[in-house]
C-alpha cells in the first residue's frame, strides 16, 4: 500500500521554527515529485514547496527564504523546514506525491492539488502571536 505520513506539526510562537516530516512507504520517493501543501482555515489548499530528482526544489513566492524542502532517499522521506513562523502560517500541512510529471514542481504555486495522486493525512501547524 502506498502511503504518506506527515509529522512534526504543533503549536509554536511567532518567530519560531518547525521541521515537518513526510515518510513514504510502498513506493520510492526518488521516482516521484513530492509536494507540500497547506490549507488555512476557510481557505483553499495551496502548494508551498515541491522537490523531485528532475526538477530540484521549488517554492511558492510567499514562503521563499523561510521554507526549505529536502529529501533523504535512505529514509524515503521528505522534510520541510519552516523558519520565522508567522501567525498566517497556521494551517494543516499535507505532503503529496505524483509520479512521472517532469516540471510539476516548477508550478507548485499554481498546480491544482488534484495533480498529485497520493496524499497524507496532514499535520497541524498553529502559530501564536
Amino acid at each position: 500500500e502506498m502511503q504518506l505520513v506527515e509529522s512534526g506539526g504543533g503549536l509554536v510562537q511567532a518567530g519560531g521554527s518547525l521541521r515537518l516530516s513526510c515518510a513514504a512507504s510502498g513506493f520510492i520517493i526518488d521516482d516521484y515529485a513530492i509536494g507540500w501543501f497547506r490549507q488555512a482555515p476557510g481557505k483553499e489548499r495551496e502548494g508551498v514547496s515541491c522537490i523531485s530528482t528532475s526538477d530540484g526544489a521549488h517554492y511558492a513566492d510567499s514562503v521563499k527564504g523561510r521554507f526549505t524542502i529536502s529529501s533523504d532517499n535512505a529514509k524515503n522521506a521528505v522534510y520541510l523546514q519552516i523558519n520565522s513562523l508567522k501567525p498566517e502560517d497556521t494551517a494543516v500541512f499535507y505532503c503529496a506525491g505524483v509520479k512521472g510529471l517532469e516540471g510539476v514542481c516548477e508550478y507548485i504555486e499554481t498546480v491544482t492539488h488534484a495533480t498529485f495522486r497520493y496524499w497524507g493525512q496532514g499535520t497541524h501547524v498553529t502559530v501564536s502571536s
